[in-house]
């Protein structure tokens, strides 16, 4: 019996231990909680009638000015489809005229028909034709570009070859490989053009030099 007593007075006494030790930890969290209740909030401040109206000035200002950039890129647009919009089936087009040159070339070195009555009048035929299709491209502002005895300008000439001559100013277009042509203030394509420039002087052995190199 005094045993049993003893352990209930034991585990009366931890109990007691336990709950005071409990106390603390209750105190700190009401602490806190006073504490952060105490803490002053931030107030969240409204905008003023005339900070409102700024704000809505400004959001009025950048969509019309959007509106703005939008209408100009599609008159841009409207006027490069009715200035251009053929730029692709021009370029195509130009084939004809490729065509009918190596045909005219093709006739002229053949050797059965140099200087038959046939080949004069299919020449003249083929220049007739070729002259109309210029003279239609033209009418829609497709215009050769002149190259020939003009300065090289890589936005309308693409040299293929370098030709010696002094007669010219080295860079001189003396040749004419394909025409080229623009539409309206755009190119089509660039002249493929052979261009001059001066002759290379070859050193010449003189007499003294020969001897020079006998003796040795």
């Amino acid at each position: 019996m005094e045993k049993e007593e003893n352990q209930n007075s034991t585990s009366d006494q931890n109990q007691g231990i336990a709950k005071e030790t409990d106390k603390p930890e209750e105190s700190s969290i009401e602490e806190n909680k006073q504490q952060t209740d105490q803490e002053p909030k931030e107030e969240i401040k409204e905008p003023t009638p005339e900070e409102k109206i700024a704000e809505l000035e400004d959001k009025v200002a950048r969509t019309f000015a959007e509106m703005e950039n939008q209408r100009r890129r599609f008159e841009k647009e409207k006027e490069d489809a009715f200035e251009y919009g053929g730029y692709s089936f021009a370029k195509e087009a130009l084939n004809l005229i490729d065509n009918l040159d190596r045909s005219k070339h093709v006739l002229e070195s053949d050797d059965k028909l140099k200087g038959t009555e046939a080949l004069k009048k299919t020449l003249e035929h083929l220049d007739i034709i070729k002259k109309d299709l210029i003279s239609i491209f033209e009418k829609n502002n497709i215009k050769p570009i002149d190259s020939l005895n003009k300065k090289l300008d890589p936005n309308f000439h693409q040299a293929m070859m370098e030709i010696e001559d002094d007669t010219k100013e080295p860079g001189t277009i003396i040749q004419e490989i394909q025409k080229g042509f623009t539409i309206k203030d755009r190119l089509l394509r660039p002249s493929l053009v052979g261009v001059s420039k001066k002759v290379t002087i070859k050193e010449e052995k003189t007499e003294e030099n020969k001897e020079n190199l006998e003796n040795k």
